[in-house]
């Protein structure tokens, strides 16, 4: 038997110690480093009775490494990703694997895969959803890059990774070059939106239905056992129920109404302006985030700028059973913005992305984990071709029963002066997507009027342009 490692792995962090514990407990053999000798010693003392070792220098740890060495870079992303690359380039050879497991931006992605097949180094940029407790025990893993390097990380990627209920591993090869990446920085965009739109269910039920954290609680719990099960309603109805050990109170009465973010929901945005995708609730839940850090400018704000004084004077329990379908309705909405964004992008940089199979490495183990995910998978099933969810005959039929409570939801928001930009906006989506006719007919106009942009008539074939003298 080899005393060789079989699984390299640098970055000894939270996510990289329990990430190696999770390969080490699925039988294979591992050995870590970090330039940190703290993060060293703390991982060697959470390792002493694995099969595991942790290596004091760079070149100890290539050393014990089998052939072709497997290293996977748990270091943040950007500059610390290209420096590590740098120092290991010239000791890795021709089909060696080098994955990048960090939430990195997929255009970087795209660069070093590039340069390192140039060199024969197979290369990986894979996502790794799931936090902290995923990463031991079972995350939902995204990867992309070259695709000589799947079968030499696949036993490894799959024995870890998160099951889903008929016990397929929640991951599968995504595509070349970004693609793993690109995936993950969606899933995280869509997460972006599931959470901002769970926000405002909850400001809804504490400012217009009075409801106090520990009631709402018990509505997210109830909600969790439907069709909105996820891994955020759960958490959600737990974090509702939670006391400060210090005061007493509801743990999030005591929480400051800052977010904060790492960028991937901006990355989205971003990319979405780019391909020309509409992905407003995605966007808007960014936004949301940076409102919510203008914390002394709103609490300023708020002893000048005046609203509606109404109270909401209705049926608080069917008011909230609306609430749960404008909730459901909108994160429909949000995940086909996803999707869509998806698509753009594959038919950009020709990934042939599976959609059904990206729907199932989100069923168990990510953040955005959902029962509904299986709808999704199984709409692209049946149609692998499907231009957007809403179009699918079950997502359609679901907007269908839940579109009126859906816009009574956000009609009676905006009547109280209650911010809903998720809601509101997924509901504008809707709207815009099944419009025939918009009014960018005008704003053509308008552009040709002060700019000669040219316009396309409803008489002509597509592809035509025109220009009016307008004065």
């Amino acid at each position: 038997m080899s005393s060789k490692f079989n699984f390299g792995l640098i970055g000894l962090g939270v996510m990289g110690q329990n990430l190696a514990l999770n390969i080490e407990r699925n039988g294979f053999r591992v050995i870590g480093f970090d330039l940190d000798s703290a993060k060293r010693a703390l991982s060697e003392k959470k390792t002493a009775d694995k099969n595991m070792a942790v290596a004091s220098t760079l070149q100890e740890f290539l050393g014990k490494l089998e052939s072709p060495k497997r290293i996977m870079l748990m270091v943040p992303a950007g500059a610390a990703v290209d420096s590590v690359i740098a120092e290991l380039k010239p000791h890795l050879g021709k089909g060696d694997v080098l994955i990048d497991g960090g939430n990195t931006h997929f255009p970087d992605t795209e660069r070093r895969w590039k340069e390192l097949k140039a060199a024969g180094i197979l290369y990986v940029g894979t996502g790794v959803s799931g936090g902290e407790e995923g990463a031991l025990w079972g995350p939902s893993i995204m990867p992309g890059g070259d695709p000589a390097a799947w079968p030499l990380v696949q036993p490894i990627f799959q024995a870890i990774a998160a099951k889903t209920d008929t016990g397929e591993p929640c991951c599968q090869w995504v595509g070349d070059g970004g693609a793993g990446h690109f995936v993950k920085m969606v899933h995280n965009g869509i997460e972006y939106g599931d959470m901002q739109m769970i926000c405002e269910a909850y400001l809804i039920m504490e400012r217009a239905l009075g409801m106090k954290p520990e009631e709402i609680g018990e509505v997210f719990a109830k909600w969790n056992n439907g069709e909105l099960n996820s891994y955020l309603i759960e958490i959600t109805a737990h974090i509702m129920k939670k006391r400060d050990e210090k005061t007493g109170k509801p743990i999030v009465d005591v929480i400051l109404d800052t977010a904060g973010q790492k960028g991937t929901g901006k990355w989205t945005s971003q990319t979405a302006l780019d391909l020309g995708v509409p992905a407003q609730t995605i966007a808007e839940a960014v936004f949301a985030r940076t409102m919510s850090a203008l914390k002394e400018e709103r609490v300023q704000a708020a002893q000048i700028l005046s609203g509606p004084v109404k109270k909401f004077d209705g049926d608080k329990g069917l008011f909230v059973e609306k609430l749960r379908h404008a909730l459901f309705a909108s994160k429909i909405c949000s995940y086909a913005q996803g999707f869509q964004l998806m698509a753009a992008a594959d038919a950009e940089y020709r990934w042939n992305l599976k959609f059904g199979n990206i729907a199932l490495l989100w069923r168990a183990g990510c953040i955005i984990r959902a029962q509904f995910l299986g709808d999704i998978k199984a709409a692209f099933e049946k149609n692998e071709n499907l231009s957007n969810l809403l179009l699918d005959d079950y997502f359609t039929n679901v907007i269908r029963r839940t579109q009126n409570a859906w816009r009574d939801v956000v009609a009676t928001a905006v009547r109280l002066g209650i911010p809903v930009p998720a809601f509101s906006s997924a509901l504008a989506y809707y709207d815009s997507y099944r419009s025939a006719r918009l009014p960018a007919n005008l704003l053509q106009a308008q552009r040709d009027y002060f700019g000669a942009h040219t316009y396309e008539r409803v008489d002509a074939a597509r592809g035509q342009f025109f220009h009016t003298e307008w004065l």
